[in-house]
């Protein structure tokens, strides 16, 4: 499966960046942006044999979708498996009444009021500027919040 258009992963990084909160739509969409086939739940579904948001297809396997929107350490499992070798970074910027985030993905960035979205955010920004093959590992080795670091901005 290939990832989508690049007009549509940028239209989606800028949901991510105006997303103020986790959501399990966008959660799917993240996954089939990035070449992952996916079956959403249906709405109408009571069943707790599905799991929410749906499913998503890894080799011959389906698994659940994972909170993407709302979980680094599933955004960067995202970004191992699609694009190994990009390096990442994500800062905790706050002041009085704001925290945000700001990501940086193989030198694309965005900003997001939570980490997993602001991360999402530069990603798909970066698979727009430079798609890569898809390349599953799967082994993710080490620890997947490694990049992540938090500074205050300091008022002048």
């Amino acid at each position: 499966m290939t990832m989508d258009k690049p007009e549509k992963l940028l239209a989606l990084a800028d949901r991510c960046e105006t997303s103020a909160r986790p959501d399990r739509e966008l959660d799917a969409a993240i996954y089939e942006a990035v070449g992952y086939q996916v079956r959403r739940k249906p709405r109408t579904l009571v069943s707790n044999r599905v799991p929410a948001g749906g499913i998503y297809q890894q080799g011959s396997l389906w698994k659940a979708l994972g909170p993407v929107s709302g979980n680094i350490d599933i955004a960067v499992s995202i970004l191992r498996q699609k694009a190994p070798d990009w390096r990442w970074s994500l800062q905790c910027l706050t002041d009085e009444d704001n925290p945000s985030f700001h990501a940086l993905v193989a030198d694309c960035s965005a900003s997001g009021m939570l980490g997993a979205l602001a991360l999402c955010a530069a990603m798909l920004r970066a698979f727009a500027r430079n798609p890569t093959p898809d390349r599953v590992v799967d082994d993710i080795a080490g620890n997947p919040t490694q990049g992540f670091r938090c500074s205050r901005k300091l008022d002048p």
